[in-house]
């Protein structure tokens, strides 16, 4: 039996991050984390502000944390620490000590780069549908992923080939 493998999938909004961790999850008859900020801010009632970002942090480690119990050779992840930090970065010009402690414990096995080339879907929580931000937050998290030493892969095109490119890559790492 092999060890679990921890995958993220990372990338801008609107990129389909969350689309291919269910349908990569349902491939693998495995379980998936979805991106607990999504939840966290429906619920918050007002504007996050960055003190809101650690507990956006704590949440998705401990959904991790659940979800490791259940989940059987991979655990897709809907984004990690690192979202957190970058989107911090760009909205406050920094990011707190804690969040960057907590990245640099985290152990993952593999990244997969969601392109922004999908087309920009509306929603109440995205805040970035501008095609020149949509490009910077997509080098951010391709510096991120080339510089992790780990494997990594970008997906691109309809939800089918990015489904196909992913099931590929992921079954490369077994």
């Amino acid at each position: 039996m092999m060890p679990l493998k921890k995958i993220v999938i990372i990338g801008g909004e609107s990129t389909g991050k969350s689309t291919l961790c269910e349908q990569l999850a349902k491939h693998f008859h495995t379980t998936w984390v979805p991106e607990f900020a999504r939840s966290y801010l429906q619920n918050l009632g007002k504007a996050y502000t960055q003190e809101d970002l650690i507990e956006i942090a704590k949440g998705q480690l401990a959904s991790e944390d659940l979800a490791l119990k259940q989940a059987k050779d991979f655990l897709f992840c809907d984004t990690d620490l690192q979202v957190i930090k970058v989107w911090s970065e760009y909205a406050y010009g920094n990011c707190h000590s804690d969040i960057l402690n907590e990245i640099a414990q985290q152990k993952y096995d593999a990244y997969i780069l969601t392109s922004p080339d999908l087309p920009w879907e509306p929603d109440p929580l995205r805040e970035h549908p501008e095609p020149e931000l949509r490009t910077y937050f997509y080098k951010q998290y391709l510096e991120i992923v080339s510089s992790s030493n780990l494997p990594f892969c970008i997906v691109e095109g309809n939800e089918g080939n990015r489904l196909q490119l992913a099931v590929e890559f992921v079954k490369g790492l077994r």
